[in-house]
C-alpha cells in the first residue's frame, strides 16, 4: 500500500506518466470537459474536495512551470485566486477570459480532474515543467 502522497492510482499514474509541457486540468464540478477526455472525478458533493485542497497535494508531486486561469476567478472567485497564487510559487501564469479558457482545455490536455467546487471560474490548466537542467 502506498505510505504517501497522491493515493488515487488514476492520479498517481497520470502525473508518473506527464512529461515536459503536457497539461493537466484541474476544474470544479461545473466546467465543460471533452468527452474523450481522461477524467479523474474527485466530486463527492459540493465543495468536496474543494479545488485549492486539490492544487496543495497535485503541487506536492507534480512540478509546474506555467499554468492558465480564467480572468473571472480574479474578480468573481470569492478570494480563491490570492490563495491559488500562493500555491503556485514561481509558476508563470497567464489570464483569458472564461471563454478562451474552454477553448485551451479542448487542445491536447492529458487529463481532467473535476474536483467538487461548487465557486464560479475555480479552473487551472498546469503544464509539467521538468526537474532537472
Amino acid at each position: 500500500m502506498k505510505k504517501t502522497g497522491i493515493i488515487n492510482p488514476q492520479l498517481a499514474r497520470i502525473i508518473a506518466s506527464m512529461g515536459h509541457t503536457d497539461k493537466l486540468v484541474v476544474c470544479d464540478s461545473g466546467l465543460p470537459i471533452p468527452r474523450d477526455a481522461e477524467v479523474v472525478c474527485l466530486a463527492l458533493t459540493k465543495n468536496i474536495p474543494r479545488f485549492l485542497d486539490t492544487i496543495r497535494v497535485l503541487m506536492e508531486e507534480m512540478h509546474v512551470q506555467k499554468a492558465v486561469i480564467a480572468t473571472e476567478l480574479v474578480s468573481q472567485g470569492n478570494g480563491m485566486y490570492q490563495e491559488l497564487l500562493s500555491l503556485l510559487p514561481g509558476v508563470e501564469l497567464r489570464q483569458v477570459s472564461h471563454e478562451e479558457f474552454k477553448k485551451l482545455t479542448c487542445n491536447g490536455c492529458t487529463a481532467f480532474v473535476r474536483t467538487g467546487e461548487a465557486t464560479p471560474f475555480a479552473n487551472v490548466i498546469l503544464e509539467a515543467g521538468v526537474t532537472f537542467g
